[in-house]
């Protein structure tokens, strides 16, 4: 290692700490006053938590019931049309794996309702 590399290394570390305070600056503020919004007397805040159905039992009992039918029946001739699984016996020593229904609103940018769509996915 170069020595004056070592000197100039020793005397910055001793100019830091004679520096110590001496020469700290503030950190800037922003100078732009602050302005509160006022949304008005009569603003209140509005949280809408839309939760999925988490069954088929409470899918078939919910107000949009026939739409998610519609989406259940599409789910299925999807599977049936593209040959997803087949049925086959079940060998003694196997458990068979088991299935359920993922629902979910498929929304426009807008936030209006493009479709219900129904997923059947092995667990």
């Amino acid at each position: 290692m170069n020595k004056n590399f070592v000197k100039t290394l020793s005397q910055e570390i001793q100019d830091s700490e004679e520096y110590d305070n001496e020469g700290v600056q503030e950190l800037r503020r922003s100078k732009r006053a602050r302005v509160e919004t006022n949304f008005g007397p009569d603003f209140i805040i509005a949280l809408i938590i839309e939760e999925y159905p988490n069954t088929y039992k409470e899918v078939m009992n919910s107000i949009d019931a026939n739409f998610w039918k519609d989406a259940v029946k599409n789910e299925i001739e999807s599977i049936i049309y593209n040959r997803i699984w087949e049925l086959v016996d079940l060998p003694r020593e196997c458990k068979p794996i088991g299935c359920k229904w993922v629902f979910r609103k498929k929304l426009l940018p807008d936030d209006s309702i493009d479709k219900f769509k129904a997923l059947l996915v092995a667990k």
